[in-house]
């Protein structure tokens, strides 16, 4: 709806009367193409059919959220499953929030976890033919929509200073009406043209709104791809489009972006559910087709203070943070695994089918979201995890280690480079077998557990007292250890390894049978199990160490009898 021409008074009586053209070209003199240029330098994408196209479109205010990941995840999971395209878009517009570096920061975390965009920001440079991918940087291209809508009528400057708008919230709730600029309260709405233009050519600070035709006692049913279809309160607000410093606000760049980068489905967190009446209306304004919305669960935590579940906090919970996985040396395999359980709730009992399946054959389905807020579960994070690392093979397992530890355990990272296929023999522990074990959540578990294996760390904890059993006696401690030494042989069977040991315990008065130790504890100094134990913290100094029979054939037969003689020695 055009707003009507204001006629003005002229002695001749043919006086020129202002238009919405007028209005245009007085605010973008300088914006000379059209929506129709847009179009054609924008064209439709040549995409397979059922083909989506989506995004990642974070603002450069700070880390990686872990709800973020989850939204990029779902992004690009869903494009990819349908032969489509994923592209990362910088939101910095709010310049005053923006924290310089992290949009790079933002690219490289989401790498480490296997979310490369198609085309888009990449930090340093754009890739793609739909770009500026940085809204900062495609200031003229929102002009010449906005331009489009002050034409139409649908767009005007708005005079009102921050002391107005307080005032004017206050008025609101003193009357206990909707806040906000709509209707009888946009005072500039009600401005004739001739009003606006003098205004504007008097140097008056302005911003542009939105002219809504919405009522927010009406109702307007609007789609959601995971909820179905909803009907919300029309929007009515007139809502800034174009800031004074010449940059456009969220949900008006939204509408531009997504219509010109050609986006099909839109995936985010559902506290924007409640925009959607307005992002609907702008689209239709325009005369363009809203690309599908599909609003994901909030990621929640029980709050250990009050026990009610609540939002994740960057503030509060650790979790919050890419980082904390990151730095951890979570698997990235296990952290999109875990995120997968939160999406889907099928995707669980796809796992355990496929144990070592690859994620591009899970097929994500929006009927198979939860409407309400996912729990954030990190024990059950660490159970995925483990799975994960213990289906790796050594080579990935030890790849993925040493890139972990260059970054967080340089001690880590030179153990591992001055020996690699001895580290991947560590590793490989029972793990080529049917049930590998399950020793590793992160790789920062790793060398805590191994680091015995090097003679270097060995002797550091030499100065510590080993964790013996104390209720024996240590002349039979030191005897149990020179025994083993003296009759260790590394070139028997595993099992006639194990029959050697429990002869051992013999030897030293341990019953070779817990049942009749327990019948008649008094008589004996143990059972076997605990000469064992005897001879396990004698060469790790440590009562928990990987399968003993592997851990004696790596240290090997001389590094055994080293580090018994220097026990035995410190005993």
């Amino acid at each position: 709806m055009n707003t009507p021409k204001i006629e003005r008074d002229n002695k001749k009586g043919n006086a020129h009367m202002a238009t919405n053209k007028d209005l245009a070209e007085l605010i973008f003199p300088d914006i000379k193409e059209t929506v129709k240029d847009l179009e054609k330098r924008y064209p439709e994408r040549d995409l397979p059919d059922g083909a989506e196209v989506t995004r990642f479109a974070p603002s450069p205010t700070g880390f990686l959220h872990t709800g973020s990941l989850f939204t990029a995840l779902m992004a690009y999971k869903f494009a990819k499953q349908t032969n489509g395209v994923y592209f990362f878009r910088l939101e910095d517009t709010d310049q005053k929030r923006e924290v310089k570096g992290t949009g790079m920061d933002l690219v490289n975390q989401l790498a480490n976890f296997g979310i490369v965009a198609d085309e888009g920001y990449f930090g340093d440079h754009d890739e793609g033919n739909y770009g500026p991918y940085e809204q900062s940087k495609r200031a003229d291209i929102y002009k010449i929509v906005i331009k489009e809508l002050l034409k139409k009528g649908r767009a005007y400057p708005c005079f009102c200073t921050k002391e107005e708008l307080d005032e004017l919230r206050l008025v609101q709730e003193a009357n206990k009406v909707i806040p906000g600029y709509y209707g009888e309260y946009a005072k500039c709405r009600h401005y004739s043209l001739d009003e606006a233009i003098a205004l504007i050519k008097a140097g008056k600070p302005y911003v542009i709104r939105f002219k809504s035709r919405g009522n927010h006692l009406n109702h307007v049913r609007v789609h959601d791809e995971i909820r179905g279809d909803m009907d919300l309160s029309q929007n009515d607000q007139d809502i800034v489009i174009l800031k004074s410093d010449g940059l456009p606000t969220y949900h008006f760049a939204h509408l531009v972006d997504d219509h010109f980068m050609r986006t099909t489905l839109i995936t985010r967190g559902e506290e924007w559910i409640s925009s959607l009446p307005i992002h609907i209306e702008l689209f239709e304004t325009m005369g363009w087709k809203a690309p599908k919305y599909a609003h994901l669960p909030v990621i929640m935590v029980n709050d250990k203070e009050t026990g009610n579940r609540r939002k994740l906090s960057k503030r509060k919970d650790k979790e919050a943070a890419t980082s904390f996985f990151i730095q951890e040396g979570y698997p990235k395999k296990g952290i999109i695994e875990y995120l997968f359980t939160i999406a889907n709730s099928n995707f669980e009992a796809w796992l355990m089918e496929n144990p070592k399946g690859n994620l591009d054959d899970f097929h994500l389905s929006f009927d198979k979201f939860s409407l309400d807020g996912a729990l954030f579960d990190l024990p059950k994070l660490s159970n995925i995890s483990k799975e994960v690392l213990a289906n790796m093979d050594k080579t990935t397992f030890a790849s993925e280690c040493l890139a972990w530890a260059k970054t967080f355990s340089s001690e880590s990272a030179k153990l591992i480079e001055k020996d690699p296929s001895y580290f991947e023999s560590i590793i490989n522990i029972e793990r080529e077998q049917e049930k590998p074990r399950k020793d590793y959540e992160k790789f920062s578990d790793v060398f805590p557990k191994i680091r015995f294996f090097y003679p270097d760390c060995f002797d550091e904890t030499l100065q510590n007292p080993f964790p013996f059993n104390p209720h024996l006696d240590t002349a039979l401690i030191k005897e149990v250890l020179q025994d083993f030494s003296d009759t260790l042989d590394l070139s028997v069977d595993e099992e006639t390894w194990f029959a050697n040991m429990k002869a051992l315990g013999t030897r030293h008065n341990f019953a070779d049978d817990r049942k009749v130790y327990k019948k008649d504890p008094q008589a004996y100094n143990g059972w076997y199990a605990d000469s064992i134990a005897i001879v396990r913290t004698g060469i790790s100094g440590s009562t928990n160490t990987p399968k003993l029979y592997d851990t004696l054939k790596i240290l090997g037969a001389d590094e055994i009898r080293r580090r018994i003689n220097e026990v035995i020695h410190r005993l």
